[in-house]
């Protein structure tokens, strides 16, 4: 049997000094067994988003390398940028994939968080991962930010899960979890009132609509921007996301200008936002000329 895949999604505070990134992603790059498969830098949130693939122990090798990459690189002090942060490393997520199951993913975050706290990262768990219930969901851990986690650290119930309880400020806290596979999507607004994308984030995001969507507003390149992390698209697709955010545009006077899909989706969501919006209802993968390409031969 094929040994079991895990992805990771870390998120790190650097998205417009391309050689700084260079550096950061090339550490991974380097590390056997590990398969690059996405890269996406935002100048206005000033963080990437890199995705990589393979076995635990080369998943976990190539996250420990970012880490260490990150620290030499990167400064909290001086970073800026629309989107929350509170690390250098600001997110570890690790997603099982192929052959792997979530009980695999939380023992690798946990062997994760544990070699970042011993390289003087203060370490929450989150997610499946978590090891109290008001920490299992990310915004909960992210909420004081890097401005305020320096504070946070000293009540007792926010202690770090591994790594110092004093906060270093160049690098900050990470927080490294296990979770499902979810989908980053965003809506560009005809308007550049970053105000407006808040409203509508309030209105679409789980405790104020839709189940299973975390969404904030921002101003990015001049444009207001909705950015979803859609967690469960069985519970909410991408055209169901898509259809609020326009609804809710409507109503404040605006329209979405443009999408943008943050990192990978998996194949089953693009299929089904093309059967939603072209009709075709017939539509599987069957009918996408590579997957018969590279699939195998029909009997």
């Amino acid at each position: 049997m094929p040994a079991p895949l895990f992805e990771a999604v870390p998120n790190f505070s650097e998205g417009r000094d391309e050689a700084k990134i260079s550096r950061i992603t090339d550490a991974v790059r380097a590390t056997l067994g590990v398969r690059v498969l996405g890269l996406h830098s935002d100048p206005d949130h000033n963080r990437s988003v890199f995705t990589f693939a393979g076995e635990e122990d080369a998943v976990l090798s190539g996250a420990v390398a970012l880490a260490k990459a990150c620290a030499a690189e990167l400064n909290l002090v001086s970073q800026t940028g629309e989107h929350p942060r509170m690390g250098v490393l600001d997110v570890l997520p690790f997603v099982p994939l192929e052959g792997a199951t979530m009980e695999g993913a939380v023992r690798l975050a946990r062997r994760a968080a544990e070699i970042l706290g011993s390289l003087g990262f203060p370490v929450f768990l989150y997610g499946a991962a978590a090891t109290a219930a008001h920490r299992r969901d990310l915004p909960d851990v992210r909420r004081a930010g890097y401005e305020g986690v320096a504070e946070r650290l000293k009540d007792p119930g926010w202690r770090p899960d591994h790594g110092p309880h004093t906060l270093d400020p160049r690098r900050g806290a990470v927080a490294v979890g296990a979770r499902p596979f979810l989908v980053a999507f965003n809506a560009f607004l005809d308007t550049d009132d970053a105000e407006v994308a808040r409203t509508i984030a309030r209105r679409v995001r789980e405790s104020g609509g839709l189940p299973a969507v975390k969404a904030l507003g921002f101003l990015v390149g001049g444009r207001a921007q909705v950015s979803m992390n859609l967690t469960d698209l069985e519970r909410t697709p991408i055209p169901v996301a898509l259809e609020a955010v326009r609804s809710a545009a409507a109503e404040l006077g605006t329209s979405v200008e443009s999408t943008e899909l943050v990192g990978l989706a998996p194949l089953a969501a693009i299929l089904d936002t093309t059967r939603y919006y072209l009709g075709l209802r017939e539509l599987t993968a069957d009918h996408v000329l590579e997957t018969r390409l590279h699939g195998p031969p029909d009997s």
